[in-house]
């Protein structure tokens, strides 16, 4: 083994990103593609509700499925496009696809809202009586039924992806599980008490709830499009495993991001100063692939440092000591 001390080293690994597995891929077209049914059938269903029961609440519904169509539309595009591998243009990939998909639900959630909000006062004023209970209610256990089947199809993509796009979806549809049993309530107290604004008032309320959705999408999706840190769990995750090589001294200045399946990863590693340039190679390999292996598809940057040799060193707001 060589003695020489080695001078700070060029990085190893690499930023651009692996390209997605097949696995991951294929989960996520069924994603998008089940959240489009999903919503054809819904549309569907709960137009022939709308038209028999005349139903301010199911409108509501309507109009948010018709909303999920556009949005759905909206993911498998972003979807598709940040699927697509790194290339001389984007050399990070395309992954912030689905934050902008996110902000584009966003958008499409907020202008339902107003819309219901205006139309539930309207009603109001003007009130319509609902009939055909029954058949409202028929459709609003069918609805609860499919989205509960697609929700738990789409967390299980969400775990297995860390898609931001199926992520704001699913928000979405877990939202509707409770409008559709709102609207239930809606119904039948109506027709047990024979309260014309029982209706209007369940469709405000659904667009209270939408609203705030609404916020949770755009906060997601703007945390991702800022490169906010992955959480403090993975950054953990991180530092022990790089410390857990015999031959690392330390790790300082670790960087994260994600752009929506993809995670990107960079930090230096201090290792001792009596080891060779090749040596500290190896050391840097072995480390970015347990790194690689608990964040398939990172690209991983990694500086070798000699360990005891000052240098500057990032600092960041809101660390402590800064």
């Amino acid at each position: 083994m060589s003695t020489s001390t080695p001078t700070p080293t060029a990085p190893s690994g690499s930023e651009a990103p692996e390209k997605v597995s097949p696995r991951t891929e294929r989960l996520l077209r069924i994603a998008t593609k089940a959240s489009l049914a999903a919503a054809c059938v819904l549309i569907a269903c709960k137009s022939g509700a709308w038209i028999v029961t005349g139903s301010m609440s199911i409108l509501a519904t309507l109009i948010d499925s018709i909303m999920d169509i556009a949005a759905s539309m909206v993911n498998f595009l972003a979807v598709r496009q940040a699927l697509q591998p790194a290339d001389t243009d984007h050399r990070f990939g395309h992954g912030k696809a689905e934050p902008l998909a996110g902000l584009a639900q966003a958008a499409f959630v907020s202008g339902t809202s107003l819309f219901l909000v205006i139309e539930a006062f309207a009603r109001m004023y003007n009130p319509v009586i609902v009939v055909n209970e029954g058949v409202g209610i028929g459709v609003m256990v069918f609805a609860i039924v499919v989205t509960l089947i697609l929700v738990a199809f789409q967390t299980y993509v969400v775990r297995e992806t860390k898609s931001a796009a199926i992520s704001a979806d699913s928000l979405h549809y877990k939202g509707d599980v409770l409008i559709h049993g709102s609207v239930i309530l809606s119904l039948w107290l109506g027709s047990k008490f024979g309260v014309s604004y029982l209706d209007p008032l369940f469709g405000i309320a659904i667009a209270a709830y939408l609203m705030w959705s609404a916020k949770a999408i755009v906060a997601s999706a703007l945390h991702s499009l800022m490169d906010r840190e992955l959480s403090e769990e993975d950054r953990t995750i991180i530092c022990d495993l790089a410390l857990a090589h015999p031959e690392v001294c330390d790790i300082h200045d670790l960087r994260t991001r994600s752009a929506g399946p993809r995670s990107f990863i960079q930090f230096h590693l201090e290792l001792p100063q009596d080891i060779s340039l090749l040596r500290a190679h190896v050391i840097s390999d072995a480390v970015e692939a347990d790194v690689r292996a608990a964040f398939p598809g990172a690209g991983i940057i990694i500086h070798q440092d000699p360990e005891g040799v000052p240098e500057h060193r990032a600092t960041f707001v809101g660390e402590p000591g800064t």
